[in-house]
């Protein structure tokens, strides 16, 4: 549980795919990401595709059974920022990932924004109805290839955001407030490539926060930032947020 939230300078973390790496799952875009191998994965997290081939959905399933995000722990850098929340500091994550590390780590879940949803959950493309993956993974196991909606009869789908959807309005409307009124932000573990979510880094800059780029590889806003640092997240987030907690608890 989360420590009793002082009044203070707010802190923004931006987090990316770079983040997870540490804890066995692999980013997308990187060299060795899975789309930069396999190309023709991206089908199975596009909408269209999704929705108008069963064959794609068939695939779709197999791949989140095998996911590394059933096996996967937060690591050293989930951990930084989970203490530097429990140290009072007012702190909001927003997040590209969509494995609930943070959660998992200990950052209260109204405490993290996700941008592009939750692979934990499950819902209906048809009435909106919702269980978690565990049970319908639990469907393809018992051998349903294509599981449907158990209310309705129709199309499931992770809760996250596939290519050709819109992320939620009221997420990304936070994500913005929250860019928009800390006094800190830091970009870690993401190319700052993809929108909106990247533009959060430079708006928060434009807003007069102090802006720290954690990336391996250079990123379009990195002449905007305060600070880059080149290092592994795992060792940069902890060395970095502690000072932060340290001064939170003074």
């Amino acid at each position: 549980m989360g420590g009793a939230e002082r009044k203070g300078p707010l802190v923004g973390i931006l987090t990316g795919a770079g983040v997870s790496t540490d804890s066995g799952i692999p980013d997308y875009r990187g060299p060795q990401g899975v789309w930069t191998r396999d190309p023709d994965a991206e089908k199975l997290v596009t909408y269209g595709p999704y929705m108008a081939d069963p064959d794609i959905r068939r695939r779709s399933w197999l791949l989140r059974a095998e996911s590394p995000v059933w096996r996967a722990r937060p690591n050293r850098a989930h951990e930084a920022v989970a203490a530097l929340e429990r140290s009072g500091t007012p702190v909001r994550v927003i997040t590209q990932n969509v494995d609930g590390l943070h959660q998992a780590a200990g950052v209260p879940d109204r405490k993290v924004l996700e941008l592009h949803g939750s692979a934990r959950t499950v819902v209906c493309t048809a009435c909106g109805a919702r269980s978690t993956t565990e049970r319908v993974l639990d469907r393809v196991t018992a051998g349903e290839e294509d599981p449907l909606c158990e209310e309705c009869g129709g199309i499931l789908k992770t809760a996250t955001v596939m290519f050709g959807q819109a992320l939620d309005a009221e997420v990304l409307a936070e994500a913005v407030a929250v860019a928009q009124a800390c006094e800190v932000f830091f970009a870690v573990g993401t190319s700052l490539q993809v929108q909106p979510a990247a533009s959060l880094a430079g708006l928060a800059a434009e807003h007069g926060a102090r802006l720290v780029v954690v990336n391996a590889e250079p990123t379009p806003y990195d002449a905007m930032a305060d600070e880059v640092v080149r290092e592994p997240v795992g060792e940069a987030l902890p060395r970095l947020l502690a000072p932060l907690a340290a001064g939170a608890g003074a």
